[in-house]
């Protein structure tokens, strides 16, 4: 697609929105039932802000989907985030202790978790953070990361493998920090 082009991305999103609202469907199944977002929702959203995007350069279909999978991680972080304020009285509502306590808010603080330590990674190391959401939040295989990010298989496989590793282990870290 060439740079800034925006009907290049408005003749691009009809051929991928299959794979598009698969990654959405796969994203939703993690999520709460009753969750306000649907996955036809959540494709649209992330098309609203991919064409806001000043100059969007997709250099193959790995990399438009890469991208497209950060943004809906994004939306569904931004509605972790405001749904955890509003459980903080931001959005304040009468519940019984009974309604109160099947309110679980247990899955947007394990999605902001796992942003957080992503964004923690991107700190120490962008390229396992990168790679990792392009593996876990947009489904490509390691020779599509490498592709995008023109760097070798092997390669791009040891970066996931270490980066895996420290996410699971500042994850474990948190729930100890949590749970003491």
């Amino acid at each position: 697609m060439a740079a800034g082009d925006k009907r290049a991305l408005d003749s691009l999103v009809p051929l991928l929105y299959p794979e598009l609202k698969r990654l959405a469907r796969s994203y939703m199944r993690g999520e709460q039932t009753g969750h306000t977002l649907q996955p036809t929702a959540l494709v649209h959203e992330a098309y609203a802000r991919m064409i806001k995007q000043d100059h969007p350069d997709y250099r193959s279909r790995a990399h438009f989907m890469g991208v497209a999978a950060q943004i809906m991680r994004q939306i569904l972080i931004d509605h972790a985030r405001t749904r955890k304020a509003e459980k903080r009285g931001g959005g304040v509502v009468d519940l019984s202790l009974e309604e109160a306590d099947a309110v679980s808010i247990a899955r947007p603080v394990s999605i902001i978790a796992v942003d957080d330590a992503l964004a923690e990674l991107a700190k120490k190391d962008a390229i396992k953070a990168q790679l990792i959401e392009m593996r876990f939040f947009g489904g490509m295989t390691a020779e599509e990361s490498a592709e995008v990010l023109n760097l070798p298989v092997h390669e791009v496989r040891r970066h996931l493998r270490v980066g895996q590793a420290w996410l699971q282990r500042e994850l474990q870290l948190g729930e100890v920090e949590k749970n003491s």
